[in-house]
């Protein structure tokens, strides 16, 4: 157990015009209409109201609040949709487009792996995000909820200190709130900080195959892992969609298929009593340290987001960046670390 504690210990074609540049506004003035620092969900009408009391303009010199749309799709889409043109049909107005395969690691063999700082720092440069900025990060409205909340945990774990999720597009579109369309905006670029990884919320490859070995040699699960992966493909009986993956699961790991935390309808997260159903049905213990995983590291940071909500994993809660595409290509098949349960 000592071991596996310390392994937690020690270890994101109409152009308007710019938008100006903000500067550090004193405290008092920022909470006139902030959104909550201690609230990371927020409803649309939180949102709508506090953009339109930070619209930026030429005199303004505070700092923003700002619509960042992190929407992303599967590579074995059947639309064959990609984020930005999706983002090009509708978004929130003067909303930021994150490309998460491009704000990545573009030189590892696995897909958008968390980027460097200062890929993450030229990014934020790019999109005129100032670190003083409040970022509220979306999905499109035909998702719901997908990868925002991975665009969300990378201002995380790069120390944006305000950072937000939508609860959710879908329910801003129906709810009549305003989108424009078109390409994205310029804007003038900002001097965002190089920032620093926060390794804390982040587990490699070696500590999820310590944590699944411990599982294997004497059924220890001091670290709980999570997986977000539909159940067919965490049991081994579906297909990855990446071709010539294997499927199935980690040792000791358990399944928790990301729909069973949102709304059927709305596609936003359940309210917070009944994510910790899920999760008490799981066999999920609020107490103990959790890994999530997934398939590439995306939708894991839905059940990380879950978690939060629910007061599961005591504040050491981590995402296993590589997840399945990394575990699977890496384990040795002499290891017995890839479990077939169907």
């Amino acid at each position: 157990m000592a071991a596996t504690a310390l392994l937690f210990r020690r270890t994101t074609n109409h152009f308007a015009k710019p938008i100006y540049r903000a500067t550090t506004m004193p405290q008092q003035a920022r909470s006139q209409s902030s959104l909550p620092a201690n609230k990371f969900l927020v409803t649309p009408a939180e949102l709508d109201k506090v953009l339109k009391a930070n619209a930026p303009s030429s005199l303004s010199t505070a700092p923003k609040t700002i619509a960042v749309c992190g929407t992303w799709f599967l590579p074995n889409d059947p639309q064959k949709r990609t984020g930005y043109e999706t983002y090009k049909k509708s978004h929130i107005r003067k909303a930021r487009f994150f490309d998460l395969d491009k704000v990545a690691d573009t030189t590892s063999p696995y897909p958008h792996m968390l980027p460097s700082p200062e890929v993450f720092r030229n990014a934020m440069c790019r999109l005129g995000i100032n670190r003083d900025d409040t970022v509220v990060v979306y999905d499109s409205a035909e998702l719901g909820i997908l990868s925002a909340p991975r665009v969300a945990w990378t201002f995380k774990v790069f120390g944006h200190p305000a950072v937000h999720l939508l609860n959710n597009f879908k329910l801003w579109v129906d709810e009549g709130y305003p989108v424009e369309e078109g390409e994205q905006r310029q804007f003038e670029r900002t001097q965002y900080p190089t920032p620093e990884l926060d390794k804390s919320r982040v587990s490699a490859f070696k500590d999820v195959r310590k944590v699944a070995f411990d599982h294997n040699k004497e059924g220890r699960e001091e670290v709980q892992i999570l997986d977000a992966r539909p159940g067919g493909r965490f049991a081994g009986t579906d297909p990855e969609p990446r071709p010539g993956l294997s499927s199935g699961h980690m040792p000791g790991a358990r399944s928790i298929p990301v729909g069973e935390l949102l709304d059927p309808q709305t596609k936003a997260f359940l309210p917070a009593d009944q994510l910790r159903k899920v999760f008490e049905q799981k066999g999920v213990d609020p107490n103990k340290p959790i890994i999530s995983s997934c398939g590439t590291g995306v939708t894991a940071t839905i059940i990380d987001t879950a978690l939060a909500e629910a007061g599961y994993g005591s504040g050491d809660r981590r995402i296993y960046d590589g997840s399945w595409t990394e575990w699977a290509q890496r384990v040795q098949t002499s290891e017995n670390l890839i479990v077939k349960s169907g």
